[in-house]
């Protein structure tokens, strides 16, 4: 294994083999990004080629590394999975990504899709579905957890603009309005109003409220 910043790298060997599909994981739990590596190393056609704990990481590591598809993990520190997949997407379109994850919300999964991700699956899964959904994605197809599809139809659409739902991800985290100001180049009472019109959007009795009310819709 050759190590490098800012991922850990398998080497490989050459692209004689046509068929070997190049994966990418990124998850921060060390004990379960070891049972994935496990799981796929006994999977053949399936190549780990990198590892990565930090959201920051996936795209600087796909481009050095190019995998056929990126398995992401949502709550990563230092950027979320998805809008690393986001950026993924545009950096290296033909990188494919698959989301693997606790978040089994409807309005994580449309966010998801927003993101241009090509496969959605809940940790839980049966391990064989998960190399099944590596190998259907690699050859153009989409992976989708069936339940959380079903679901996501009566859910609707977020309320918030993006720079609501910004503002709120980091009342989320608990920054007061000054400190989001700080954050986000905004002024304070620009910060307050984009509260405001959260707590107003999200019928909530106050900005935890609306936290709580857009977390469990999977809108953050």
């Amino acid at each position: 294994m050759i190590q490098a910043a800012p991922g850990s790298f398998v080497d490989c060997p050459g692209r004689g083999e046509q068929d070997v599909i190049r994966v990418m994981l990124a998850e921060d739990m060390h004990m379960i990004r070891g049972a994935l590596v496990a799981l796929l190393a006994r999977e053949s056609g399936l190549q780990v080629v990198a590892e990565v704990e930090r959201g920051d990481h996936i795209v600087p590591t796909a481009l050095e590394v190019r995998p056929d598809v990126a398995v992401l993990d949502i709550d990563l520190p230092g950027l979320d999975g998805l809008t690393a997949a986001a950026a993924l997407h545009k950096r290296l379109p033909e990188c494919r990504t698959l989301v693997l994850t606790a978040l089994g919300r409807p309005g994580t999964l449309q966010r998801a899709l927003a993101a241009r991700v090509s496969g959605y699956l809940l940790k839980d899964a049966k391990p064989q579905e998960l190399a099944a959904a590596i190998r259907r994605i690699a050859q153009g197809g989409r992976v989708i957890d069936r339940e959380l599809a079903v679901a996501s139809w009566d859910i609707d659409t977020s309320p918030l603009t993006t720079r609501e739902s910004d503002v709120l991800r980091h009342a989320a985290s608990g920054a007061e309005p000054t400190e989001i100001a700080q954050r986000m180049h905004l002024s304070t009472g620009t910060v307050r109003n984009y509260l405001t019109a959260a707590v107003t959007k999200l019928h909530a009795r106050n900005r935890l409220d609306a936290v709580r009310i857009a977390e469990q819709s999977g809108w953050l």
